[in-house]
């Protein structure tokens, strides 16, 4: 089959290229998929770098997310081939969905709805699923609280936005120019705040602009996918008992914690693993995002799809930070 592998670490531009590799069948709890789309995220970029944590061995497939339809099921699997799924490939061991067929834990996929094509579908799960367990599981966000999202404009940020709104919060956006920070507005931001690095665009420090926005009450909640300088800076406008949601770290680095200012605001930083516990869990987040999705509180993000041949270019400028949304690259039409 045709896939995308990563030889060496480096830019995906120069060390990405196209092969043809025997996928090997599923072992037990694992599924085969003929991947219809995937989707395009950060990590895809850290795991060509080799920066990211959970980068398998070279040379290796990327692509974490997904959509397709089982065509091979190993033992203990109750799926059926021919089900249709999205969900997150068995990327951690080299298999992942930048390929006409991938790999995947039985536990880590579910049926995909049928109102979602499989573009919609591939870059659903990750950033809804990042978004629920930043908001609701370790946050325990409530309605009326303020929420700041970071890197509003990308997929879990986004995701973040629309989630913070369906819970009943006042949310703020802050995104890299202006017309990010519309496409924020658009999906339900109440403010939008244009800052690219740790400072507001007109120069201020971006805490300062938020606490002017929010009449300097502060806000109760950040979910910052960005960290470095900019995660550092936004710990400033946390109101008392507010928590900082440490969720990725897109500048490059984890935000610095300041523990004295932390003490004597009685704030919290919490960890946000992006990773359900247990297939129970996984049925819980779904069933809570489905039921917003059919009430319209939640709408698609994917706004780019790309063909196969572009996917290092598409991840350039994942890297760069210049797409909106999330970004998917079809693969159903590339011969397996």
């Amino acid at each position: 089959m045709k896939a995308w592998q990563v030889h060496g670490a480096g830019e995906p531009a120069n060390v990405m290229r196209v092969v043809e590799r025997q996928l090997p069948d599923p072992g037990p709890g694992q599924v085969k998929i003929a991947v219809s789309a995937a989707g395009i995220g950060l990590p895809d970029v850290l795991m060509c770098r080799g920066t990211y944590p959970l980068t398998p061995p070279g040379p290796f497939t990327p692509g974490q997310e997904l959509a397709g339809t089982v065509v091979a099921v190993g033992s203990g699997v109750d799926l059926s081939v021919g089900t249709r799924v999205m969900g997150v490939s068995d990327f951690i061991n080299g298999n992942g969905s930048f390929a006409a067929e991938a790999l995947a834990a039985a536990d880590t996929v579910v049926p995909a709805p049928d109102a979602m094509d499989d573009g919609a579908a591939a870059g659903f799960w990750i950033p809804n699923m990042t978004a629920w367990i930043g908001l609701v599981d370790r946050g325990q966000l409530q309605a009326g609280q303020r929420l700041v999202v970071l890197g509003a404009a990308g997929g879990s940020g986004i995701a973040a936005v629309q989630l913070g709104k369906a819970l009943g919060a006042e949310v703020v956006a802050v995104a890299g120019d202006e017309s990010r920070a519309e496409f924020c507005r658009s999906y339900g931001a109440d403010h939008a705040v244009v800052c690219r690095s740790d400072t507001a665009a007109d120069a201020r420090p971006l805490a300062q602009v938020l606490r002017e926005l929010t009449d300097w009450r502060g806000v109760d909640m950040i979910f910052d996918p960005v960290g470095g300088a900019q995660g550092t800076n936004a710990m400033g406008v946390l109101a008392r008992d507010g928590k900082h949601l440490a969720v990725g770290f897109a500048s490059g680095t984890w935000p610095t914690v300041n523990v004295q200012m932390m003490t004597l605001t009685n704030t919290s930083l919490v960890g946000v693993l992006a990773a359900p516990r247990s297939r129970e869990h996984v049925d819980d987040i779904l069933h809570g995002l489905t039921a917003m999705v059919d009430r319209g509180a939640l709408r698609g993000t994917v706004l780019e799809k790309v063909p196969f041949d572009q996917v290092p270019e598409a991840l350039t400028r994942v890297a760069a930070r210049t797409t909106r949304g999330k970004c998917v690259v079809e693969i159903a039409s590339v011969s397996s």
